[in-house]
């Protein structure tokens, strides 16, 4: 018996040589899904037209004469073996014929499916793909043309951005529009069930568009992959006509600040990132690999700067995600780099959950107990930190130094777990907490939690700084102008004052090593220019307490085994406040001391004219310094290197960035021109005033009392702005950054992570608007434009 050339796609089993084209649609129809009646000439009839000639046509007129109706038209495709796969798109290379009527054109279409392989353009398109050439094997599909009144296609996940997201475009009549020159398609965009994108005009189309996601969904998890499909609807069905893999998702590159806002803002000069990157990535993959195991990713490659701004790569991030089990683009979500939509991504429990289950258990049973192990190894990270510290930088050569900085940088990666982990156990003890209060109607922020915590203050320069003031405000007018005009080497000589002295002392040594930056060793600490210490000193504001809470723990109306939950619960909040503030501390200190290492450096490339200045070395990465200093880097280029690097970094200081970048190559700047910012609100309430930009603490004199605090982002070292603005406006930061924390506490509105704010002006009459993030420039005589 002879084989048959044409099979139809209906048959329960289907021989393997029909092309992937037509293997797609063979199961979308196996799944049940509505279909043309779809046919396909086997790749049998292609290599014998190779072979012997059109002669193999006259098989296939006998064979589809029985199986086409002359009245209807039909599509004609191909289907080669290494069409639409993982691969290989082929998109576009070979024909399709539309519309095509009777049986005569329909063989004269099969033909010209077949000797379109041999065109220049296919030839070109396989040369870039080797070896596949020699084995091509073309198909061809035959499928009954709906008429259409609306066809489109419909992407899974969104091609471009591999984004978690249903993209849909559609046009009225045939799908042959949407690839024609001067016709826009209607296009949606459905995000987690919601619209985040839509035409304004969608003439009743909703519906069907509904249902298009619907099945789309449906089609993607049964084939467990992403797909777009070609679907036609004549009126009252809906049909698929065409599936693919989507081929354009490997590769695809997606960077957020949204953490760096948190963790690394602003500009991170070429040192610095140096040691933050390695260090920060380094324990975040750590704490990660607690629970998935070691995982093959490198703490560099989580990172990426544009512009000397920190992005992290969401793809790799992805790929940790999936290590749990999870799926990859939760992360959006939780990251919050996608539209705030009410639906979510669906969770289902994986079998790689329940294989991690052992390692879950050690890791909660570790993180439990973490308060235990803070107070045990915080005091010992503070002596080697303070040894350190302690020692003849000077009488070091430089490779001495180097040592030196390895272990600085292996004290401060066991400190930085520590500061990543009692932040994250403290966010969830006061998650929980937060819930406890509101179920007997006790907004969290009405809650005294750190009652009788003297030993916070020790960690606050803000409590310090009060005190100091209190003691300078008690001299006369004299005496203190002589303070703030002394420098401070004339000012510990005055006599007199010899109490106050004692009292500048002493905050330097607990807080000089604060700067404008608690993550940046490259900003000059205060220990170093203690003269605007006392300028601070002299301008700060005598304030009283700011949290002005009403309700204490015997206040809470628990009983029973409620109460001693609640108790549990509030004591672990309490005790992770005064460890984040301790650790924060630790961390700020041991940061600050590669200044000191690397400056030491500094001097000795200035000695060999590798550099004109000490503070030049923040321009060079780590690796250079070490290439330099084992004689594989000419540092003869340095020089011309920092100048090249000042420049960019100038150029680039005050331009604005999306929060997402997709690819590789720096994307263009943001350019403001609307008068409305928008940001994220992290502290209640409205406020209207004068705008004063503080790019760092030497700006300090410019706030007045009532004043809008723009700043690009702050650190503790900051606090002492707080006490005179009356609403703050940051470019970086999220619900628990330092501004938002202190502006909460000082009970005036606050919102973050606001592009643009560094572009305006002092002494513009703004308005803040802490519930919505809405930060609105008025014009001159004071309403909204």
């Amino acid at each position: 018996m002879t084989e048959r050339l044409i099979i139809d796609l209906r048959d329960r089993v289907v021989p393997n040589k029909i092309g992937n084209k037509a293997q797609n649609i063979y199961q979308l129809i196996r799944k049940r899904y509505r279909v043309p009646t779809s046919h396909v000439v086997t790749w049998d009839a292609y290599t014998s037209f190779l072979d012997s000639g059109p002669g193999v046509l006259d098989r296939i007129h006998d064979e589809l004469k029985r199986l086409i109706d002359p009245g209807l038209s039909y599509a004609v495709r191909s289907s080669a073996n290494i069409e639409d796969s993982m691969e290989h798109s082929f998109a576009g290379q070979f024909m399709t014929h539309l519309d095509v009527l009777g049986l005569d054109n329909i063989l004269e279409a099969i033909r010209s499916v077949w000797t379109a392989v041999q065109t220049e353009s296919v030839h070109a398109y396989l040369k870039q793909l080797r070896g596949v050439d020699e084995s091509l094997k073309m198909a061809v599909i035959i499928q009954e043309m709906v008429t259409p009144v609306i066809s489109g296609v419909v992407f899974s996940k969104n091609p471009i951005t591999a984004l978690d997201e249903i993209v849909i475009e559609a046009v009225r009549g045939s799908g042959t529009l949407l690839v024609q020159e001067g016709v826009s398609p209607l296009r949606w965009v459905n995000k987690w069930g919601e619209w985040v994108e839509h035409p304004e005009e969608e003439d009743g189309l909703l519906d069907l568009v509904n249902r298009v996601v619907e099945k789309t969904c449906k089609i993607s998890r049964a084939f467990g992959k992403d797909v777009d499909l070609e679907w036609v609807y004549d009126g009252s069905d809906l049909y698929w006509v065409q599936m693919r893999d989507i081929t354009s998702l490997e590769g695809v590159k997606l960077y957020s600040n949204r953490l760096s806002k948190e963790m690394l803002p602003g500009i991170v000069k070429p040192l610095i990132w140096s040691v933050n990157i390695p260090i920060t990535n380094g324990q975040w993959i750590r704490l990660i690999e607690e629970i998935t195991g070691e995982l093959d990713i490198e703490p560099t490659s989580l990172a990426k700067a544009f512009y000397y701004r920190t992005y992290f790569d969401m793809g790799t991030f992805g790929q940790i995600f999936e290590s749990f089990g999870l799926h990859g683009e939760s992360l959006e979500r939780m990251m919050g780099i996608t539209p705030k939509t009410n639906g979510k991504p669906a969770f289902r429990m994986h079998p790689r959950m329940f294989a991690l289950m052992p390692r879950m258990i050690r890791f909660l049973y570790d993180k439990w107990r973490f308060d235990h192990k803070a107070e045990v190894e915080l005091p010992e990270l503070r002596k080697e930190y303070n040894q350190l510290g302690t020692e003849d930088i000077t009488a070091m050569d430089e490779d001495e130094i180097l040592m030196r900085i390895d272990s600085l940088y292996n004290v401060h990666c066991r400190t930085t777990y520590f500061n990543i982990v009692i932040p994250l156990l403290m966010q969830v003890y006061f998650s929980v907490l937060r819930s406890r209060l509101k179920s007997v109607d006790i907004e969290i922020d009405q809650f005294e939690l750190t009652e009788g915590m003297d030993e916070l203050k020790d960690f606050d320069p803000g409590v310090q700084l009060n005190n100091l003031s209190c003691s300078y405000h008690q001299f006369d007018q004299p005496t203190q102008e002589r303070i703030i005009s002394s420098t401070f080497s004339d000012f510990m000589q005055m006599s007199d004052i010899d109490e106050f002295q004692r009292e500048v002392e002493s905050f330097l040594q607990s807080f000089g090593h604060l700067s404008d930056s608690g993550t940046d060793f490259s900003y000059v600490p205060w220990r170093e220019n203690p003269e605007i210490l006392l300028r601070i000193i002299s301008e700060y504001d005598l304030v009283e307490d700011p949290k002005q809470k009403q309700i204490r723990l015997d206040d809470v109306p628990y009983r029973g085994l409620s109460s001693w939950i609640f108790n549990l619960v509030y004591h672990r909040a309490r005790n992770y406040r005064l460890n984040r503030e301790k650790v924060s501390s630790l961390y700020t200190y041991g940061l600050g001391l590669f200044r000191s290492y690397y400056l030491a450096l500094g001097d000795r490339f200035v000695d060999h004219k590798y550099l004109d200045e000490r503070d030049d070395i923040f321009y060079l990465y780590d690796e250079e310094i070490r290439g330099c200093i084992s004689g594989d880097v000419n540092g003869q280029d340095f020089r011309n290197l920092v100048c090249e690097r000042k420049e960019e970094i100038e150029s680039c200081a005050d331009i604005s960035l999306p929060e997402i970048i997709y690819g590789e190559s720096n994307p263009p700047p943001i350019v403001q021109t609307k008068n409305v910012l928008t940001g994220t609100p992290t502290s209640r309430g409205y406020y209207t005033g004068n705008t004063k930009i503080l790019r760092g603490i030497n700006d300090f004199h410019k706030l007045d009392k009532g004043d809008i605090l723009v700043i690009p982002h702050s650190d503790v070292g900051w606090t002492p702005l707080f006490s005179k603005a009356g609403a703050v406006v940051a470019e970086s930061g999220g619900i628990l950054s330092h501004s938002s924390i202190i502006a909460r506490e000082y009970n005036i509105p606050a919102v973050v992570s606001v592009d643009g704010a560094m572009q305006l002006s002092d002494n513009m009459l703004v308005t803040i608007d802490g519930y919505k993030g809405k930060v609105v420039v008025h014009d001159q005589e004071g309403k909204p434009e």
